[in-house]
């Protein structure tokens, strides 16, 4: 693929934008409902209930994990796109591919490094009972 036009660099910046707003929108949600449960959770004597609001308050805090780490990932596409090397594998330096950045518009790795990479940062699968 040759570089991005200039047209496919704005196509791309203005999805990446789009999905930020929606991802802080929710950061936002989560953290105002955190709250509820948070108090809930310290407030309550009867220990299932305390469980109930323990789990929701992990629930939303892995839920606003999760967001902000997709939102670093766009804010690094970002960076990219402004210096002229997103939709370039930062591992090997070829081109990712449309089709890819358009499935996922936040990658930095093509196919294939991508693979080499999820293989050898797997994390090793524990006995369960």
């Amino acid at each position: 693929m040759p570089p991005l036009s200039q047209q496919q660099s704005n196509e791309f910046s203005r999805i990446l934008k789009s999905r930020y707003r929606e991802l802080w929108s929710d950061v936002q949600r989560e953290l105002a409902n955190a709250q509820p449960y948070s108090e809930i959770a310290g407030e309550t004597h009867d220990l299932e209930d305390q469980a109930t609001a323990d789990v929701l308050v992990d629930i939303n805090l892995a839920d606003i994990h999760r967001n902000i780490g997709e939102m670093r990932d766009i804010e690094s596409a970002l960076e990219r796109i402004v210096g002229l090397s997103y939709g370039t594998c930062t591992d090997c330096g070829t081109d990712i591919g449309l089709d890819r950045l358009r499935a996922w518009p936040t990658a930095k790795r093509c196919q294939p490094c991508q693979g080499r990479y999820e293989r050898q940062h797997a994390t090793p699968k524990h006995p369960s009972m």
